[in-house]
């Protein structure tokens, strides 16, 4: 392990990939003592870990806290890569995979919770579904989950259909250059949030979306509608409200969902498999743990309440 950028409690492994130099990289703190297991938290698109606060949250309750900067995502990307960029959302388990090996095999952990935040909520739930006979994972916590297009009937059917071609024939084609700037200005301290965030690895804007990263995320969508078979207890976390397509920042943003829509998250939950709860958190942001303080205050406690029932 060596230093990490969030200071000496943090340390950081990185996770050699299939070849060609790509990596995924493992940060670390450590619980004193870690009498409860393990946490990995997986994040979203155009994101990476920073949250100091939620790794201490954990550790302080007895959990090593680990997080996975997945490959081309923060840490991980490297020259020359494209950013958050895969053509399969399974290319992820690899990664998921290497960092489950350290902390059970090397780490000794026998209990192992995930926590997976916006995209990394489907990648999770699906890597959890693929290793559903390997006994990996002991529960998931999804934040904010992306379960489905947030984006009107017409273009999430047609609009799906046309983006599976296009994907398949010119991958990198750029659909959109970024997200807009609502949500990245409602969470960085430089705007109107708290948090202090590297945005060379997170854009206020996100990163361009390419035609063949979202025909991934759209098949892996498509594979969860189907039904999943997740077979460890799953709690979901969503705000009360979506507010989508804002141009301008107003300050309602603090107070709902402006990436996803939440009611796709309570539509969806229950394909996930047969154990889910879905608890709705009023007044979080997309993030629900970046939200006001006794927003995520409230997040993190039903997180608690979910994990000291297992």
């Amino acid at each position: 392990m060596n230093a990490d950028v969030l200071g000496a409690d943090y340390e950081t492994r990185a996770l050699p990939l299939g070849g060609g130099g790509t990596t995924a990289t493992l940060v670390r703190r450590r619980a004193d003592p870690a009498i409860r297991g393990a946490v990995l938290y997986v994040h979203g698109f155009a994101d990476y870990f920073f949250q100091r606060h939620v790794a201490e949250h954990f550790t302080a309750r007895g959990f090593d806290f680990y997080a996975i900067d997945l490959r081309a995502y923060g840490r991980s990307l490297r020259p020359g890569q494209v950013a958050n960029f895969v053509l399969d959302l399974a290319e992820h388990f690899e990664e998921l995979d290497a960092a489950a090996r350290v902390i059970r095999e090397e780490d000794g952990h026998r209990h192992l919770v995930v926590l997976g935040h916006s995209t990394g909520g489907l990648v999770t739930s699906l890597w959890a579904h693929e290793r559903r006979s390997d006994d990996v994972i002991d529960a998931l916590v999804l934040n904010s989950p992306w379960l489905d297009l947030a984006e009107p009937w017409l273009l999430r059917t047609v609009g799906t259909a046309l983006v599976r071609g296009v994907g398949r024939l010119a991958p990198r084609l750029v659909l959109k250059p970024g997200l807009g700037p609502v949500y990245g200005q409602s969470i960085h301290r430089d705007h109107h949030g708290e948090w202090d965030f590297d945005t060379a690895w997170k854009p206020i804007e996100a990163f361009p979306v390419h035609a063949g990263w979202l025909r991934a995320v759209r098949r892996g969508h498509a594979r969860l509608h189907r039904g999943l078979d997740v077979r460890v207890p799953v709690l979901l976390l969503r705000s009360g409200r979506s507010v989508l397509h804002a141009k301008r920042w107003t300050p309602e943003a603090m107070t709902v969902d402006t990436v996803l829509d939440v009611e796709h998250m309570r539509r969806w939950a229950p394909k996930i498999g047969d154990r889910v709860e879905v608890v709705t958190v009023e007044g979080g942001m997309h993030d629900l743990f970046l939200s006001a303080e006794p927003v995520r205050r409230r997040a993190l406690a039903e997180v608690d309440e979910f994990l000291d029932q297992l």
